[in-house]
């Protein structure tokens, strides 16, 4: 990339911004913010370099004395990107404001970045700008990677759980399992329940990959009494031997939407799922809490959840190959919760089993 020299001098740079910055708080912030940022006037057009700050001198690679003064689309701007940079520059010139994501050349190569151009004028009437660079590109690179992971292991896995629990069916179908041995039959149970949680796990897996490539509206709002009662219907049909007591008011309005049934669903199913006894006690209640705030909660009289399974969803733990949870279910209700600008924790219940506590934010709806 060739390196063009402007108009216009470098005189008066002081901490690679113009002494007519306002020396105090903002250049202050703007010379110690993580992101890369350039004022830069424009001359002719072209936007001329006036200051940098010391992450953008990190992130590009050039000091103050390299690039003040010179062409700022002639050292970052990738040759065949030149006539997005020249948009945008006449969009700044036009005094409206820039907000996009582009590539620039760095340090490290091209690298993703989301830019933002700021118009302003001097007491003078010079045209100049600053443009501020957020680095996305590992950000988008990741969620790149997970899309084509969740895509392809999602498919492979779903097509193989199929054929596999197809087939143990049809072996299952030809035995006679009280002429099996204790061993024997043990390993027919084993099979049958690993093949459960593989379902499980991929549909909690598509589950998890839907709600996180949706964005939640920051207005929702949702009554929940009707889903938890929904909730509860619905597994005190598929658990008949469970105890399911409802403790809620008529109504109650939170931020949220009705994805929170998905939330409800996958505590009660733990809850009963995860107990021992013959008649499982699961305690579902929703109320208000300290101002501005409800909660939601599932109890439960079994075994409690794991100190590992907790810890590693409140930040507690690290998540590392010993320490990350059994299952998704956890991780779905966290990043539901979460979503909605709530928090998730974990008590005892009065029955010394688990709580899980939901509180988010309260609201009054109308329909």
């Amino acid at each position: 990339m060739g390196r063009e020299s402007a108009a216009g001098d470098s005189t008066g740079v002081a901490c690679g911004f113009e002494t007519d910055l306002e020396p105090g708080r903002f250049r202050h912030l703007i010379e110690h913010i993580q992101d890369a940022v350039v004022e830069f006037e424009f001359v002719d057009g072209e936007p001329i370099v006036r200051g940098i700050n010391p992450a953008f001198s990190e992130v590009f690679g050039y000091e103050p004395d390299e690039i003040v003064g010179q062409s700022l689309n002639a050292y970052i701007v990738p040759t065949w990107l030149e006539g997005e940079s020249t948009t945008l520059d006449d969009r700044t010139q036009g005094g409206k404001v820039n907000y996009r994501h582009v590539r620039r050349e760095t340090t490290d190569g091209i690298r993703e970045f989301l830019y933002r151009g700021i118009p302003y004028e001097t007491a003078a009437g010079v045209e100049r700008g600053f443009a501020v660079y957020t680095d996305l590109t590992e950000d988008r690179r990741n969620r790149s990677r997970i899309d084509v992971l969740n895509r392809v292991l999602r498919h492979n896995l779903r097509n193989q759980v199929t054929l596999v629990a197809g087939s143990l069916d049809g072996l299952f179908e030809t035995l006679d399992t009280d002429a099996l041995e204790p061993r024997e039959r043990q390993l027919v149970e084993t099979a049958r329940t690993g093949i459960d949680d593989l379902e499980t796990l991929s549909q909690e897996a598509s589950e998890l990959y839907r709600i996180l490539n949706t964005s939640v509206p920051t207005d929702a709002t949702v009554d929940c009494v009707p889903l938890i009662r929904s909730v509860a219907g619905t597994f005190g049909k598929r658990y008949p031997e469970a105890s399911i007591t409802l403790e809620v008011p008529d109504t109650l309005w939170v931020t949220g939407t009705d994805r929170l049934e998905v939330a409800l669903s996958s505590l009660l199913e733990n809850a009963i799922e995860h107990n021992p006894a013959s008649e499982p006690r699961v305690w579902l209640e929703a109320g208000t809490d300290t101002e501005g705030w409800c909660y939601l909660t599932v109890a439960d009289d079994g075994p409690g959840i794991p100190a590992v399974e907790r810890e590693v969803r409140t930040g507690d733990a690290e998540i590392t190959e010993l320490r990350h949870g059994s299952g998704l279910g956890l991780w779905l209700v966290t990043w539901i919760v979460e979503g909605f600008g709530g928090e998730l924790s974990f008590e005892r219940s009065r029955a010394d089993g688990a709580r899980v506590r939901l509180r988010l934010r309260r609201c009054r709806g109308t329909r």
